[in-house]
């Protein structure tokens, strides 16, 4: 039964689903060759391992890959090519079968030799991992020491038996002299399908170790920084102890610029410490996957990589940490300057308000004085004013002398004019204090 038409599809549900069965494993058959780049690629350079792709296939008369693919399967004649856009890589991978004389040869062929040079040369991005595997039936072979004698350094052989014992893995962890490293599988009966599984593991594996160890230079480099900001932090720290009010500008100022140089600092490799950490954790993964157990005598992947990538793995996570608790010791600090400044400042505005207050406390003495001139300036003006008033109506038959009526209107309106002025300041200041 389909589903039914009127129901709305979400529009990254097919994506989403694909994502299940996205770059699956290939089934391959013993004897063969693989030769695998994983090419260090920014955006521009992602875009031109795409079209890099497209040049090889129409050269072989083959369809490009559209421009959402993230991974391609094709037989190029000579080698299948499996290639693959990761978020900060691109992988190629080239796979050959080899016919049955060419596995007695002293140097086994590779899938590389077969690929078009020139167009191998001129691979987009910066190559950090590079490495030939060669994939060999046990059966009708010669002894395994022998082969892997010839093919790797002694003193940093690493070897396993893997796939629950049907194979076995023999490594050195080595850049030779033709720029790969080298890996030799010898697998018994194991189905196609699992020996596919296998080799994507192994390939995983020394790819994401790579990749990884990415965030180790960006580590030391971040360390040797972190150093500087730490010894700074505590010179700044004593000199906001003992500073004095005038010397807070120049404690703010510098402050400021170590705290944006821990933040930059910080921007620039958090990115880098979380990838590494993310294949570290993906190391781990893909070495429980290839289910190894011990060859005599000799350490296996799992022993190896805990010995080398431990230490490498601690240096990023310390100094990302170490970022987190510079990062924690400025803002610390910086509360504190802002703190002793805050309580400066506060001091400053009570002294203000205190001269403040006393200012208001001489304005209103002075007003008083103020207002006492003013009543006796204004009675002055109307009892002048009444001095006239009395002479006019004298004459018009008031039975007092002026001189009598103006002395005795004196005190009525010295009364009257300080009552109004004593009114007018009372409606004035309840009027500023609503």
């Amino acid at each position: 039964m389909s589903l039914p038409p009127h129901i709305q599809q979400h529009p990254q549900r097919v994506a989403l689903h694909n994502e299940v069965h996205a770059r699956p494993p290939e089934a391959l058959t013993a004897p063969l060759a693989i030769s695998h780049l994983a090419m260090a690629c920014d955006a521009t350079e992602r875009e031109a391992s795409r079209q890099h792709l497209a040049t090889l296939l129409r050269d072989h008369h083959l369809a490009p890959p559209d421009a959402a693919s993230t991974h391609l399967r094709t037989d190029v004649g000579l080698f299948r090519l499996r290639w693959e856009l990761h978020t900060e890589f691109v992988s190629w991978t080239f796979t050959r079968a080899l016919e049955p004389e060419a596995i007695g040869e002293a140097d086994l062929p590779t899938a590389a030799a077969v690929v078009p040079q020139e167009w191998l040369a001129a691979l987009p991005g910066r190559c950090f991992s590079a490495l030939h595997l060669s994939v060999l039936p046990t059966a009708g072979q010669e002894e395994p020491e022998a082969r892997v004698r010839r093919l790797f350094h002694e003193d940093s052989l690493v070897a396993s038996q893997v796939a629950d014992g049907y194979g076995e893995v023999y490594t050195d962890f080595a850049i030779h002299a033709d720029g790969f490293s080298h890996m030799l599988v010898l697998i018994g009966s194991l189905s196609q399908r699992r020996l596919g599984r296998l080799v994507q593991r192994l390939l995983e594996i020394e790819t994401y170790r790579m990749a990884a160890l990415l965030g180790l230079p960006v580590a030391r480099e971040a360390a040797a920084v972190l150093s500087v900001v730490d010894r700074e932090l505590a010179s700044l720290a004593e000199s906001i102890r003992v500073a004095s009010r005038e010397d807070e500008p120049e404690l703010l100022d510098r402050l400021t610029r170590l705290a944006g140089q821990v933040e930059s600092q910080y921007a620039l490799t958090h990115s880098r410490f979380s990838a590494s950490a993310a294949y570290f954790e993906l190391v781990d993964k893909r070495i429980q996957d290839i289910a190894e157990s011990r060859l005599a005598g000799l350490q296996t992947i799992a022993e190896f990589m805990e010995r080398r990538l431990t230490p490498a793995r601690s240096t990023c996570d310390w100094v990302a940490r170490r970022q987190d608790a510079l990062s924690q010791r400025v803002s610390r600090i910086s509360n504190l300057l802002r703190t002793r400044v805050e309580i400066e400042q506060q001091q400053s505005s009570q002294a203000l308000l205190t001269t403040m207050n006393q200012r208001q406390d001489l304005q209103l003495k002075l007003q008083s004085t103020v207002e006492g001139l003013s009543v006796a300036a204004i009675s002055y003006y109307i009892v002048g004013l009444l001095g006239y008033v009395a002479k006019g109506a004298t004459k018009l038959g008031w039975p007092l002398s002026a001189e009598s009526t103006t002395a005795m209107a004196i005190p009525v309106v010295l009364v009257s004019v300080w009552w109004s002025l004593r009114r007018m300041h009372h409606r004035i200041v309840g009027g500023n204090h609503h």
